[in-house]
């Protein structure tokens, strides 16, 4: 087994983060279209604890390097995963747990992630992810599909920062337009009630 960790720092509060984290693999995001499809298979509210449960069927397209292809034996390009989210609003954390289904007679990856609070205008993100390849006894084989796999992560966590850093600050931009629009709106609303009392 192998296990990828990474730590990172976005600055913007728990709120935007928890909010925007259902739009990370929107149009807005560049640097997500791998991912081709997020199916919501469930969500509810527990009613003693408020957190808020979601499961996702999340489908990605990515290249497997050729020799993954030959050695697995091709289709490799379409792949799914499955996702638990929890978002508790009393410690202020979602937490997001997800599980290969493609390939998973051959491979086992499960990944956390959590967003909790650094500060009212900081957010910790911190995602691991355990890889196991299943196989049999070649050893050097397990290790190449594993080293493969924490190199894909690597790579994807710098683009996956980037890219929702760009859903951040549009979904910041926007809800400031919706606050402003709604302000407008109230404003024209009293002067049209000062017109009418007058």
């Amino acid at each position: 087994m192998k296990v990828f960790s990474n730590t990172e720092t976005f600055n913007y509060s728990w709120e935007e983060v928890s909010t925007a984290n259902w739009r990370k693999y929107c149009p807005w995001n560049e640097k997500s279209t791998h991912v081709i499809a997020v199916d919501t298979i469930s969500r509810s509210v527990d009613p003693a604890t408020g957190i808020l449960r979601t499961e996702r069927l999340i489908t990605c397209r990515q290249a497997a390097p050729e020799w993954l292809k030959s050695m697995m034996g091709g289709g490799m390009d379409e792949s799914q995963v499955f996702e638990t989210s929890y978002v508790d609003p009393k410690t202020k954390t979602v937490t997001m747990v997800s599980t290969n289904i493609t390939w998973s007679n051959l491979l086992n990856v499960q990944e956390t992630v959590v967003y909790s609070p650094l500060s009212d205008h900081q957010t910790k993100f911190h995602q691991e992810a355990k890889i196991t390849a299943l196989a049999g006894g070649w050893q050097r084989i397990k290790n190449s599909i594993e080293d493969t796999l924490v190199k894909r992560f690597r790579e994807n966590a710098a683009k996956g920062k980037e890219g929702f850093e760009s859903v951040l600050a549009m979904s910041r931009r926007v809800f400031a337009e919706e606050r402003e629009r709604e302000k407008m709106g109230l404003l024209r609303e009293q002067a049209a009630n000062i017109r009418m009392a007058a």
